[in-house]
């Protein structure tokens, strides 16, 4: 049986309870063994992180202990998955540049605030994750993010929507969901997910969100398949 760790809290307006309790439920669907945490104190266990196959991040902004950030890199960078959505992943720990660098973006703003009505992008690829899904509207806060250029982008929103002091540029494809790699982990990430609701009035951002876990949570079997270690990256690690 998979395991996966929801650890959520941090700002309110992103309701981290009913957004983890609906990923935990698809979860559990899906044959895994859920543990949620209501604070951070769990990521201090290095041995425990490193029984897992998925981390879940739901917490927005606050701030993270530096060495739990260390045992996330090299539980993820082992193998085991990270997937997130919204500020729950990719704005939290704003001063921390290195839980940046894992989760491969950060959001700035989204103009217009919630209510915004956009569309969802799908880019044709060979990943399984947006397979047989189209283009898509969303109400909600679109977000504009500072994206590292090494992850594979899924989907798209085209930037401006809104008036604001961005529209001076021309205009923009910014990822909404992306994938990437940590070492020997997988990282899925979707911007879908200011309110639990957003999953209900557009269903294929659930479907999207599923598919990313489950992807995720299979890099670990992957790896130990394979005979892939961390040396490799433990090496140069070690220079910082």
């Amino acid at each position: 049986m998979k395991k996966a760790l929801i650890f959520r809290g941090g700002w309110d307006g992103h309701e981290p309870l009913l957004v983890s309790e609906r990923f935990a439920g698809i979860l559990r669907g899906e044959g895994f063994d859920v543990d949620i945490h209501d604070d951070q104190d769990i990521l201090g266990n290095l041995d425990y992180l490193m029984g897992l196959d998925l981390i879940i991040p739901c917490w927005t902004g606050g701030e993270i202990n530096g060495d739990y950030t260390k045992n996330v890199a090299k539980a993820v960078g082992a193998g085991v998955g990270m997937a997130g959505c919204h500020g729950g992943m990719c704005d939290a720990f704003r001063k921390d540049t290195e839980w940046q660098f894992i989760t491969g973006g950060q959001w700035v703003s989204h103009p217009g605030g919630d209510g915004v009505e956009y569309t969802v992008n799908v880019i044709r690829s060979s990943s399984p994750i947006v397979e047989g899904i189209e283009d898509f509207l969303v109400w909600s806060e679109q977000y504009y993010l500072h994206v590292d250029p090494a992850v594979e982008v899924l989907a798209t929103t085209r930037f401006p929507v809104v008036n604001y002091y961005h529209i001076s540029n021309k205009p923009v494809d910014m990822p909404v969901v992306w994938t990437k790699y940590w070492g020997n982990g997988r990282v899925f990430y979707s911007s879908l997910g200011h309110h639990d609701d957003v999953f209900d009035k557009s269903p294929s951002a659930q479907i999207i969100m599923t598919r990313g876990m489950l992807w995720a949570a299979e890099g670990k079997e992957y790896a130990v398949k394979n005979g892939l270690t961390t040396e490799r990256f433990e090496s140069k690690a070690k220079m910082y």
